[in-house]
């Protein structure tokens, strides 16, 4: 096992590591950027050091200096954690090049499902449905309707270096066309690099549905069930359960078995997640791999009493996973809500200032992955997630319940936060029914006028 662990990360993610780490007796090292200098990260590692700025491309995106400082320090591995450098494939390669071990898949597999479009190529070959469109990207306009008309309207477009909503733009006619494909590949360009773009046909209310895996280095796979994520804003998860309501017993078979070729396809090792898109008949489709640690993760821990950040830990130090299939047994239901400081009401705009006050519910089947604490600045140069809870209990119902009490707890002064939207949604009859489509927040919310909706929330 590893004697020191660089985590190049920040916020809840961090500190998650870091527990981890601690655990398994593990020396912890952190970076932080000025903004961060008295974070929760940077308190709870046992060694951190600093990278001078602010904003993401001068830190936490600084990936030279971020492999110096991991020699420098001595450092056996890096964790990247989720996002920033998490799927980096020039950062994973320098890394394998240095002698210091990469927590994560290869930088080979990252690169086999980085391309969307390569990915759906791979994908195909190994017999993993995939939503029908094209595996190339359209090379001008001309050709892009007349695949639209082949496919079938409506569709949407997409990068094919894409993620987060970013580059892709839905076609319901062939009027529509021209400005949606110029506009996908304006947004490509500034986002990727690459203004590529495919197409496939558009699923009309789909569900979000993804599967947790794992492999290691010895050619051994495991799926750990499926999340439910359809509750998204800008195509950003904000509420998350395991397992999905909506998946019966032979569809799950057939899902996470996809999931398994689809990682061999790869030769992925480490933990990963295959996305796929559900549409009202249970069709499922690929839709990406997310080649890390997924942000909802602990919902999946929850349900299997498996530790992913531990095995995370153990398959790259070359280990063999420390079960089986056979070992993996579904026990209950758990949700998980993301915390941001964002204004629901006002196209959330994100929150920032200073913690005032904070204090996290507790009780039996309450998991909090806090990343701030009373005092702790928030800016606008990170992502807004200040933290994730997750409750836990022996049926859906049960675990909604206790996921409403434990929001009710949660208080923090100092900022907006989406806490009262999450306490919304908890309590409406299309999301307790579980058959809830990827558009609900917009279609249920942003749709009608949403300052009403919340307004007996004001003061919580």
């Amino acid at each position: 096992m590893f004697n020191k662990i660089f985590i190049v990360n920040r916020g809840e993610i961090a500190v998650r590591v870091i527990r981890a780490c601690k655990e398994l007796g593990i020396r912890s090292a952190v970076v932080y950027s000025e903004a961060d200098r008295f974070s929760l990260h940077v308190r709870h590692a046992d060694e951190s050091y600093a990278l001078k700025g602010n904003t993401p491309k001068e830190t936490y995106l600084n990936y030279p200096l971020i492999l110096q400082t991991a020699k420098d320090i001595g450092a056996d591995a890096i964790h990247p954690g989720y996002g920033f450098l998490s799927e980096n494939e020039e950062f994973i390669t320098s890394i394998e090049n240095s002698g210091i071990t990469f927590i994560g898949p290869s930088s080979t597999s990252v690169r086999m499902m980085g391309s969307k479009t390569a990915a759906r190529q791979l994908m195909k070959r190994n017999g993993v449905p995939i939503v029908p469109g094209t595996t190339e990207p359209i090379q001008n306009i001309v050709d892009g309707k007349k695949t639209a008309a082949e496919i079938g309207y409506p569709v949407i477009l997409k990068a094919s270096l894409g993620g987060g909503g970013k580059g892709m733009k839905s076609v319901f006619t062939e009027s529509e066309f021209d400005e949606a494909f110029l506009s996908a590949q304006r947004e490509a360009i500034k986002a990727f690099g690459d203004d590529a773009v495919y197409i496939e046909k558009l699923i009309i209310n789909p569900k979000h549905v993804e599967v947790q895996i794992i492999g290691d280095k010895h050619g051994n796979y495991v799926h750990l069930f499926e999340r439910e994520c359809s509750i998204q804003r800008r195509h950003q998860k904000i509420i998350e359960e395991a397992p999905s309501s909506f998946v019966d017993s032979a569809i799950r078979e057939r899902l996470t078995m996809s999931a398994i070729d689809a990682a061999k396809a790869c030769n992925y090792y480490n933990a990963g997640t295959i996305e796929f898109l559900m549409d009202a008949d249970k069709n499922f489709f690929f839709l990406e791999m997310n080649t890390r640690l997924q942000v909802e993760h602990p919902v999946t821990e929850l349900i299997t009493c498996i530790d992913l950040v531990k095995e995370q830990i153990s398959v790259a130090a070359g280990n063999v996973l420390s079960f089986t299939q056979g070992d993996v047994k579904l026990k209950g239901h758990a949700i998980e809500c993301r915390v941001y400081a964002e204004d629901p009401v006002n196209n959330f705009l994100p929150s920032t200032g200073t913690v005032t006050f904070h204090r996290i519910p507790s009780g039996p089947g309450i998991r909090v992955d806090e990343g701030i604490d009373t005092g702790a600045d928030i800016s606008t140069f990170y992502d807004p997630l200040l933290t994730k809870i997750s409750a836990i209990s022996v049926n859906r119902k049960d675990a909604i319940m206790k996921m409403n009490h434990a929001l009710s707890q949660y208080l923090i002064g100092g900022l907006q936060t989406n806490i009262p939207l999450l306490k919304w949604i908890l309590e409406q009859e299309t999301f307790l029914s579980g058959n809830y489509p990827i558009n609900f927040i917009d279609n249920e919310f942003l749709a009608k006028e949403p300052a009403k909706l919340l307004q007996t929330r004001k003061d919580d």
